[in-house]
């Protein structure tokens, strides 16, 4: 399946090649979705049982641990998960050499971990988080392991194999980080949990990708592969340098009680980023990688995905910012109210980030990888200094202004101007865009009506604002006579089925 043709060459061109990326990627996306869906609902689950049997504070040493563990699993394998996903040519080819490469660098990666655990906590003002983030970076170890084993399941289209190894990592995640959390494991709960759900879920992929178990170093593909990766891993590492850096000015100038407080918020207004954006990013690069050797077709995959992608996203993140006090107190509890000061701007920032990702993965498909390390470091000399100021002037409130305005006014501009050097036309999404964005005024309008008219309980004040903000942005976005068709469609579903699937078929 390694050899499949990048693009039909029939008479139809480019769009018999949209439409067969399209069914790939599709069917891909369909189990993106559903294993995201699936790990989403567990992990909003795991993190409400958490929240009620552990302390700010152990959100907060986790968060320092996960800060460590997100910066450097984006540049331990040196990009080699996406150079096999990108790769022209027989991928037995570059096997051997992709699995020696991932190895090492994870090997080295770790040992240079280890080592600097300790002034990373204090620098993050957390001394007590040496030893989770010693435990919590094993996964880079696993990460370099299945770093081609994953890539070339995403190069198949074969996320139905990556959810299920997801999946079962994370059933053993969740019952053991509860079961140590109860035991008073303290910030291990959540690190405990992870390694060995990281441990299944990577067992799981390196025998599902059945590639040959072969190591070896030809120079002519491992300068190919480093090429591509070294500045995408540079990239990578200043992107996740610019997400992981809060946490760390959080901790030094606030405490670590207000890193679990700006944690939880993060998580909260990463709910939708975290389904859709995650999802895509498993088909993405591929997709937009074959259809790459077509300019024409490459411009119309991202005029019909970039609006799909803005008009799911804004809704979610106008419901938690405007409801965020009741998003907080109403799941989480009275305890973690401070977390809402920070997340109407953490929402705004989500689907900012959720853009660049899309953006950065266009760039990757291309080649362009150089692109994606001078956006990202533009974007991290800006907010490195502007989070230090806005931290230690407005709190973790101050925190999340700064970053969601700097990714706006900075990396939103330059991730454009990129792109369109890259060749890649955006002009003709404006258009679409206008609905989910006149939608997102109204619901964020109606949601404050009901927040400044009702007076209930937050968990049912959530609920009420939430469906009538979600209700009044389908009645903008989606057209009328697209309603009425799905209203006539239901109608004749109930009350002829036999003959609703026969139309639908």
């Amino acid at each position: 399946m390694e050899d499949e043709s990048v693009l039909s060459a029939g008479p139809r061109g480019e769009d018999s090649g949209l439409a067969t990326v399209g069914a790939q990627a599709g069917r891909g996306l369909r189990w993106s979705l559903l294993g995201n869906v699936v790990l989403k609902v567990g992990s909003f689950a795991l993190g409400l049982t958490l929240a009620r049997l552990l302390t700010p504070a152990d959100f907060g040493v986790y968060a320092v641990a996960l800060a460590a563990l997100n910066f450097l699993m984006h540049v331990n394998d040196v990009g080699i998960i996406a150079a096999t996903v990108q790769w022209r040519g027989r991928l037995a080819d570059m096997v051997p050499t992709g699995s020696t490469l991932a190895v090492a660098f994870s090997l080295a990666v770790y040992g240079m971990c280890w080592w600097l655990a300790p002034a990373f906590a204090e620098l993050a003002g957390s001394p007590g988080a040496a030893g989770p983030i010693r435990l919590l970076t094993v996964g880079i170890l696993i990460d370099g392991i299945t770093a081609v084993r994953a890539g070339a399941l995403i190069r198949r289209f074969q996320q139905d194999k990556l959810a299920w190894a997801n999946l079962a990592g994370f059933v053993v995640n969740f019952v053991l980080a509860v079961a140590l959390a109860l035991h008073g494991a303290g910030p291990y709960s959540f690190v405990g949990g992870y390694v060995a759900g990281a441990a299944l879920t990577g067992a799981l992929v390196f025998v599902l990708a059945r590639l040959p178990v072969s190591f070896g170093l030809n120079r002519d593909v491992a300068a190919r592969l480093m090429s591509f990766g070294l500045p995408l891993a540079a990239g990578l590492g200043v992107e996740a340098l610019l997400l992981n850096a809060d946490y760390v000015i959080v901790g030094r100038y606030l405490g670590v009680v207000a890193v679990g407080f700006y944690l939880l918020a993060f998580n909260i207004s990463s709910w939708m980023q975290g389904l859709v954006g995650q999802a895509i990013r498993w088909v993405s690069v591929p997709a937009f990688s074959r259809l790459a050797e077509d300019n024409g077709a490459l411009n119309e995959g991202v005029r019909r995905s970039v609006p799909l992608l803005v008009t799911i996203a804004l809704p979610v993140a106008v419901v938690l910012g405007t409801m965020s006090p009741d998003v907080v107190v109403g799941l989480y509890g009275q305890r973690w109210a401070p977390a809402a000061a920070a997340l109407p701007f953490l929402a705004m920032l989500a689907v900012i980030r959720l853009l660049h990702w899309f953006a950065i993965d266009i760039l990757t498909a291309i080649g362009a990888t150089r692109s994606t390390f001078w956006i990202n470091l533009g974007w991290a000399v800006v907010l490195i200094p502007a989070l230090a100021l806005g931290t230690s002037a407005g709190g973790i409130r101050g925190t999340a202004v700064t970053h969601a305005l700097v990714g706006l006014l900075v990396a939103i501009p330059l991730t454009l101007t990129f792109l369109h050097r890259s060749g890649v036309r955006l002009l003709p999404v404006l258009p679409a865009l206008v609905r989910p964005f006149t939608g997102a005024v109204v619901a964020g309008a109606a949601c404050w009506a009901v927040l400044t008219t009702l007076d209930l309980p937050p968990v049912f004040e959530l609920g009420v604002g939430g469906a009538t903000g979600l209700l009044a942005y389908v009645a903008v976005v989606v057209p009328l006579e697209r309603l009425r068709a799905l209203v006539v469609r239901f109608r004749v579903a109930r009350t002829d089925p036999v003959e609703s699937r026969g139309s639908q078929a």
